[in-house]
């Protein structure tokens, strides 16, 4: 599991043997099972999560019903907002799947930092990354019709289909289970 922490980084510098051996002593993997949760809504986390093999869900629960706001799969990197802003957590993180995680420190980890600076840069990279990631699924939410949010989903993310229950998916996508099976009926009447 440590390869694809290393690949992951490698996208944006090749290690040293040196920082191979801290990274795998910093950031210990951990298994989950389906249904784990990892974080609830008024606790407090200052842990961060690369994703190694599995499938992960932030979601909230407003009146009783889970809102899925994002998942995050196999070679994704997540940072809770609560780990950030030192405040409890607004939302909940569960395991959609059995999992592999690299657990961190969110805050970059102290002494590791000093020790290998370079990974400042790395934390910010992959930060504006996130940022511009959320910034454009936010976008595409606002002016997308749900049908066209679904779509999207297919072309962008066709592995979610296959992961995750569609009630989830149907949460993500801002609508009941109902409507998204109304919308999977229309586009496979479209195909045909």
């Amino acid at each position: 599991m440590e390869s694809e922490l290393f690949k992951f980084i490698e996208k944006y510098f090749i290690l040293t043997e040196e920082e191979k051996a801290a990274l795998s002593k910093s950031n210990p993997f951990r298994s989950y099972k389906k249904g784990d949760v990892l974080l609830k809504e008024g606790a407090l986390s200052g842990e961060s999560y690369f994703i190694a093999k599995g499938c992960i869900r932030c979601y909230f629960v407003i009146d009783g019903e889970e809102k899925t706001t994002e998942f995050y799969t196999d070679g994704e990197v997540f940072n809770p907002l609560c780990a950030l802003t030192k405040q409890v957590s607004s939302h909940y993180i569960d395991c959609v799947e059995d999992s592999i995680l690299s657990v961190g420190n969110a805050d970059g980890g102290g002494d590791f930092l000093k020790d290998f600076p370079r990974f400042e840069t790395l934390c910010r990279l992959i930060s504006e990354n996130l940022l511009a990631q959320n910034q454009l699924s936010f976008a595409n939410f606002k002016t997308s019709s749900p049908e066209q949010r679904y779509v999207h989903l297919m072309e962008t993310r066709p592995d979610l289909l296959q992961r995750v229950p569609q009630h989830q998916i149907a949460s993500y996508l801002g609508i009941k289970p109902e409507s998204l099976s109304r919308i999977r009926k229309r586009i496979i009447k479209k195909t045909k």
